[in-house]
């Protein structure tokens, strides 16, 4: 890249010199030509413009004497002084027609002589437009000829080239230096590019300033993190799920021993404390294997209407009985009416139980849990608070985490596996909805969650 970058500088800097050359010479010879062909150098000039008003005029050479032999009309840059130029640079001034017959001579009057075809060449041609009227011939003083303006145009070309390579010299150092400074920050992305994806997820990299090179810097330190970030859950996740299922099969081969050894006799008791825990296996591996396919986008959701608060009245049904025991009042403020909603019945129904089971969970005896339904214009919204002592500020940005248990204290038993919102969030983001939890401002915690109306997500 960095000698793309200084071939570009070399290519642009050359493109740039050849052009501007071209141009100057092309402007410089017409320029010399106008000068040097015209009378510039003879200090004629301003006479052969006048003689060519003159014919211009009056279509002929007839009278034309009054205008060459003048000292003080047309006759150069200081009108009459020019005689006075004429004479310190000893010059004659013919003029001749289109057959080089000469009609007026500064020096003889009464010679009526013709041009040869080098006087011709080196005349100045006069023209009416586009064609040739005469020739006016000066002699004397400084003479320019079109070999002279060949060199002269060779010499201003040789020193254009000498300003090219100068240029080019010039833009090369640049070139290099800049192309230096501008792939630094790309060379440090390039290896830490390259320590990141041999594992080393530290990489990051000084990024300053506001251009493109420091947003890819910034955009590789966010990304960089993003990775450590997940390998360090992935992780925390397989070290999670090893001591859940550390505890259940921990239970079931002591017990087991037990059975074999004959300090447990067999008997339907002690063979349902085994099945409890395989059951409980059971149940935590389902909960992963949901889990895993929602976060992938791969849980397969079967939409059809569904009725929300028959669904919620349902669940609420299910858990009146635990409530119960515990004097736990579940209270649901709904519209009456409210549209239907396209959703997988099972999974709203899984949603809603991870919900409310958290709630209860976190409820004191004799406490209450109130749901209430707003139906907005595209979508609806559950709200379900508790009369707990809410979720630790420190714990609201994980409560949504695999394994995560607010009070590390409590047992599974008491706690939970840690998984129940984690999927109750996935499932109803599958759904193109979403679920919130925040502390009231009075006592317990909040949840809120959010359903379109209309299926978002191609799930069948």
């Amino acid at each position: 890249m960095r000698w793309r970058l200084i071939l570009s500088f070399i290519f642009i800097a050359l493109v740039s010199i050849v052009s501007v050359i071209l141009l100057a010479r092309r402007g410089v010879a017409n320029e010399v030509y106008a000068y040097m062909f015209r009378g510039g150098m003879t200090g004629s000039e301003a006479l052969v413009d006048a003689l060519e008003a003159y014919y211009r005029d009056n279509q002929t050479w007839q009278g034309a004497e009054s205008i060459l032999l003048s000292s003080g009309h047309g006759m150069g840059r200081s009108g009459g002084n020019q005689g006075m130029m004429q004479a310190m640079m000893g010059q004659r001034v013919r003029l001749a027609n289109t057959q080089g017959q000469v009609l007026v001579d500064s020096t003889d009057l009464g010679s009526a002589s013709s041009l040869n075809a080098e006087e011709i060449e080196n005349a100045i041609p006069l023209r009416n437009g586009q064609d040739v009227v005469g020739f006016l011939l000066t002699e004397g003083g400084m003479r320019f000829n079109q070999s002279d303006q060949t060199a002269l145009l060779n010499r201003l070309s040789r020193a254009g080239l000498i300003a090219a390579l100068v240029a080019v010299g010039i833009s090369t150092a640049l070139a290099l230096f800049l192309s230096y400074r501008l792939l630094v920050p790309v060379h440090a992305l390039t290896q830490a590019a390259g320590r990141l994806a041999q594992g080393d997820l530290n990489q990051r990299v000084q990024a300053k300033g506001n251009d493109e090179l420091a947003q890819l810097g910034h955009a590789f330190n966010h990304m960089a993190a993003s990775l450590q970030q997940s390998e360090e859950n992935r992780r925390a996740m397989t070290a999670d799920i090893a001591h859940e299922l550390r505890t259940p099969l921990a239970v079931q081969r002591a017990h087991l021993e037990a059975l074999q050894d004959g300090i447990y006799s067999p008997t339907p008791e002690n063979l349902a404390l085994v099945l409890d825990q395989n059951l409980l296996l059971t149940r935590l591996v389902d909960d992963l294997r949901t889990l895993a396919l929602a976060e992938s986008g791969q849980l397969s959701l079967n939409f059809q209407p569904v009725d929300l608060i028959a669904t919620i009245q349902g669940s609420i049904d299910q858990f009146t009985p635990q409530a119960d025991a515990r004097q736990v009042k579940i209270q649901l403020d709904s519209p009456g009416q409210c549209p239907k909603i396209m959703a997988d019945p099972a999974r709203l129904s899984q949603i809603l139980g991870n919900i409310l089971s958290n709630a209860l969970r976190y409820t004191p005896n004799a406490g209450s849990i109130e749901l209430a339904i707003a139906c907005q214009a595209e979508k609806v919204q559950l709200i379900i608070h508790d009369s707990g002592s809410g979720v630790p500020e420190e714990s609201l940005p994980h409560i949504f985490e695999r394994f995560y248990r607010g009070d590390r204290s409590r047992s599974r038993s008491e706690g939970g596996s840690g998984l129940g919102l984690a999927i109750a969030r996935q499932l109803a983001q599958a759904h193109g909805g979403e679920l919130t939890a925040a502390n009231h401002p009075l006592n317990g915690a909040v949840f809120t969650l959010t359903l379109p109306y209309t299926q978002s997500k191609g799930f069948e």
